[in-house]
């Protein structure tokens, strides 16, 4: 069957039956079998032709416009292959989607069309530079207005894709009237190449590297985004944040049913190795974490909107990607744990664990280092506490209102002075409050196991415990060994600086 008429079928399946379809290829690319590499252009085809690009394409350019689908695809295949699951959540939601949202229609009609057919077109993201991290207001790169349209210059690192995208979405600024933000859609040939390929510990399907820009891209390509802050790029990250909780769910639920099945057959003596206690109690943190990203992938799924704009969600989006991300690593150690040296054994017969936590690691650093987001999250809710104090602030807030009163959560250790340690930290309490929230109304609405919502909700509650904890130690002057003892904590907050997200 010819690849349009294959791609032609697939917009008229159900919901169900598409999803059906992606899982079934997923599969073909199990972590336990398939090669530790940069992902083949035909294999990448397999999936294309699958049609997992469609859901983030609008139906007027061949596509199924879908958010629960785009989030069920990046669970099916992160089931699989994690490392994938964020291929192709770099393409749907990260490159594809501000162009379907905010580009002209001529760029639509320029580049949307090489994703709907079934090709192994690749779209990449590239912001990050070699000096610069999270702070992409340093950002080096620029443009400028030439004669028919923008001239883009400078370097950009880490970038997914580096070596074999297609089309790249590029920021860039211009200082020329006072400092202005720009997005532009290049192609590759256009002057993006790549300097030096980047080796990963993980994530071996994508490829990345240093790469270096001098192109010139006709007007009709710039992304009506640009502003004299960043708030177009922290709303085209919004997505890919959000859809941690998607890979995170796919992830744990193989976590979990493989991490079992290893302690049930794995024989310590006269009985199985699931019979020890301690053992127990991690199969118990693992099924635990699954929970939680079940239930943020469920807030992902009936809350937020792939199809619209995200910046309204910033601090709950904060939440899910600290939260998701942090589960997803914990759990893959865990699970190494239990595997003992068989689980530090990269393609092991009886287990994943050791690929498992090497692909787990970076998503805590991933779109923003998980200590940024915390302490953006924290000022996020500083700067709209209107006199109260912290703790009072998030007993009423829509977000955390439903944990503080049903957990009867104390979080008075947040109403202190907060300095730039305690921001980041604080920001992980509210995240776990928020996740609390979230596990009640994913077991009401889904009428999941209470007992299984229970036990995740107390590993919440420790992991606030804990937060209040660091705290104490720090008011001990483990960072200032010279100083005197903290004094008692003071009930007000700090001043919040200006950024790009407070306005959110």
């Amino acid at each position: 069957m010819r690849a349009d008429a294959m791609m032609n079928d697939l917009l008229s399946l159900s919901t169900n039956a598409f999803i059906a379809g992606i899982e079934g290829v997923a599969r073909r690319f199990d972590t336990a079998t398939y090669p530790q590499q940069n992902l083949p252009a035909d294999d990448w085809t397999l999936l294309t032709r699958a049609g997992v690009l469609l859901p983030t394409l609008p139906k007027e350019y061949g596509g199924r416009d879908d958010h629960l689908e785009m989030c069920r695809v990046v669970e099916a295949v992160s089931e699989w292959n994690l490392p994938l699951g964020m291929y192709v959540t770099v393409i749907t939601a990260v490159a594809l989607r501000p162009i379907v949202l905010w580009a002209g229609e001529e760029a639509k009609q320029e580049v949307l069309p090489h994703y709907a057919g079934g090709d192994p077109a690749i779209c990449g993201f590239a912001s990050t530079e070699p000096g610069c991290g999270s702070a992409m207001s340093g950002m080096a790169t620029t443009f400028e207005e030439v004669e028919g349209g923008y001239r883009i210059r400078g370097r950009k690192h880490w970038q997914a894709f580096s070596i074999s995208a297609h089309w790249w979405l590029v920021s860039a600024k211009n200082d020329e009237n006072g400092r202005t933000y720009g997005y532009f859609i290049v192609k590759r040939s256009e002057g993006f190449r790549t300097l030096r390929p980047y080796e990963p510990l993980g994530l071996k399907v994508i490829d990345y590297g240093l790469n270096e820009i001098d192109a010139v891209v006709p007007r009709h390509r710039r992304i009506p985004a640009e502003g004299r802050n960043l708030r177009p790029m922290v709303e085209m990250l919004m997505a890919s944040r959000a859809m941690m909780a998607a890979m995170g769910c796919g992830f744990l639920r193989r976590i979990s049913r493989e991490a079992h099945a290893y302690a049930d057959h794995r024989r310590i003596g006269p009985g199985p190795l699931s019979e020890i206690r301690f053992v127990r109690y991690r199969l118990a943190a693992i099924d635990a974490s699954y929970t939680v990203c079940a239930a943020l992938n469920h807030y992902l799924r009936t809350a937020l909107d792939m199809k619209d704009a995200m910046i309204g969600a910033f601090p709950a989006v904060q939440a899910i990607k600290t939260v998701a991300t942090e589960r997803m690593l914990s759990s893959a150690h865990h699970y190494q744990q239990l595997a003992g040296g068989e689980g530090y054994r990269c393609g092991s017969p009886t287990n994943i664990s050791a690929q498992a936590f090497l692909d787990a690691r970076v998503y805590t650093v991933f779109d923003g280092t998980n200590d940024l987001l915390s302490q953006q999250l924290t000022e996020y809710c500083l700067a709209r506490t209107a006199g109260r104090t912290l703790s009072r602030f998030l007993a009423e807030w829509p977000l955390t209102a439903s944990a503080v009163r049903a957990q009867r959560l104390d979080l008075g250790f947040l109403d202190r002075d907060l300095r730039q340690e305690h921001l980041v930290l604080a920001g992980r309490a509210i995240a776990y409050a928020f996740t609390i929230g979230q596990v009640t109304r994913w077991a009401a609405e889904t009428g999941a196991d209470p007992a299984r919502a229970r036990a995740a909700i107390e590993f919440l509650k420790a992991d606030i415990a804990g937060v209040a904890t660091e705290f104490g130690l720090l008011a001990t002057g483990v960072l200032d060994p010279d100083a005197p003892p903290a004094r008692a904590p003071a009930s007000r907050s700090v001043p919040v600086p200006s950024a790009a997200w407070r306005d959110a």
